[in-house]
């Protein structure tokens, strides 16, 4: 069974910096795209970051520099350097991975979430 196991996150001031972290844990064959989304109660799910097995990297247009996303692809986990975070990033984060299996299924995983608050 595949999960995702996400690590990281909490309270932090505005300015500050944060490090998320998501392994991929179970039986794959390959990994695709990891990501990073958030989500804020009453709005959509929101891509932060998202890297691709080529190395490819999209981020959404509210990051603008501050953060880094980037991946250990020997332990399958992906990671999320956050800097300089601002009120509005308070968000719960959830981690993703596009993964294929040894049938040459593929299959989306969403990690547990974990809560950033950023506040004085």
């Amino acid at each position: 069974q595949v999960q995702l196991v996400q690590s990281g996150g909490g309270l932090v001031q505005p300015g500050g910096s944060l490090r998320l972290s998501c392994a991929v844990s179970g039986t794959i064959f390959k990994i695709y795209t990891q990501g990073w989304y958030r989500q804020v109660p009453g709005y959509a799910r929101e891509l932060v970051a998202e890297i691709h097995s080529d190395g490819k990297i999209n981020y959404g247009d509210f990051v603008k520099g501050r953060f880094i996303i980037s991946r250990d692809n020997a332990d399958n986990t992906v990671y999320l350097q956050m800097n300089n975070l601002k009120p509005e990033d308070t968000a719960t984060y959830y981690c993703n991975a596009d993964t294929e299996d040894s049938e040459r299924l593929y299959y989306g995983y969403w990690g547990q979430g974990t809560q950033v608050t950023v506040s004085p």
